[in-house]
């Protein structure tokens, strides 16, 4: 009889860059087909791309989205349940956006919510949307072996924090960093795809969390160091998405 091949983990990314430290991770790489047409950006000609390997001994499926709340969403949806996966990690870079985080610092996301959804007027909370939960939360145990992976991962330079993360079709600059501390005093960190993806894991009843390293501020102070180059975050998060992929069957 054979034994059936585990679920995999999926990892899901934004762009080519973060993708890169991931793909050269894996053991016997090889490029799946996927339903998405490419399409003309400023940048050039972009797709959908997915890749199937090992990554420290699991099988894997990493898939680059395209920037965005309905590119990750689309991607989300169809990679879920075409690879029915153990469960869905985001990763890659993110903006920083508390005023104590600084670029490098590792996020592990257990909660997620809208940056510039506001049904405020008809009694719901900052970044709810009407018929959605407040916050879509990562799974617990998923969270608490991810932070475990990232504080036995990371050099003694690299922080790590965990909490809420928030994702909108808007880059966060210093004008809206502040009034989006005010509206969200325990969010860590702002991206354009984290929280749609958390929600097409949830409507699928897929385990999600987020694992993805600050590139950039939102908001930098007087004399803060503000940016850090996107191959050095990608390599921070791919090392620690890495090290997850070891503890995942205890996990799951």
């Amino acid at each position: 009889m054979t034994t059936p091949s585990p679920a995999p983990l999926l990892v899901l990314v934004a762009m080519p860059e973060e993708a890169a430290p991931l793909e050269a991770r894996l053991q016997g790489a090889e490029q799946l087909a996927t339903p998405f047409s490419p399409f003309v950006t400023e940048a050039g000609m972009r797709e959908v791309r997915a890749v199937r390997g090992t990554l420290a001994g699991r099988p894997t499926v990493v898939v680059t989205s395209g920037i965005g709340i309905a590119a990750a969403s689309t991607a989300a949806t169809w990679a879920i349940l075409e690879h029915r996966p153990a469960g869905v990690v985001a990763a890659g870079s993110c903006g920083g956006l508390a005023a104590d985080v600084e670029v490098g610092t590792l996020i592990v996301g257990d909660a997620f919510t809208w940056s510039i959804a506001d049904a405020t007027a008809f009694g719901y909370e900052p970044g709810q949307v009407p018929g959605s939960p407040a916050r879509f939360e990562a799974d617990k145990s998923w969270a608490d072996a991810a932070e475990q992976a990232a504080l036995g991962s990371v050099d003694g330079a690299t922080a790590v924090r965990r909490g809420l993360m928030l994702s909108g079709d808007a880059f966060v600059t210093a004008p809206l960093a502040q009034p989006m501390r005010e509206r969200f005093p325990g969010a860590l960190s702002a991206d354009m795809e984290t929280t749609a993806t958390a929600r097409t894991a949830a409507s699928l009843g897929v385990p999600f969390v987020a694992l993805r390293a600050v590139s950039d501020l939102c908001g930098p102070a007087a004399d803060q160091q503000f940016h850090l180059e996107l191959d050095l975050v990608a390599e921070i998060s791919a090392r620690v998405v890495e090290q997850f992929a070891v503890q995942l069957p205890a996990a799951a």
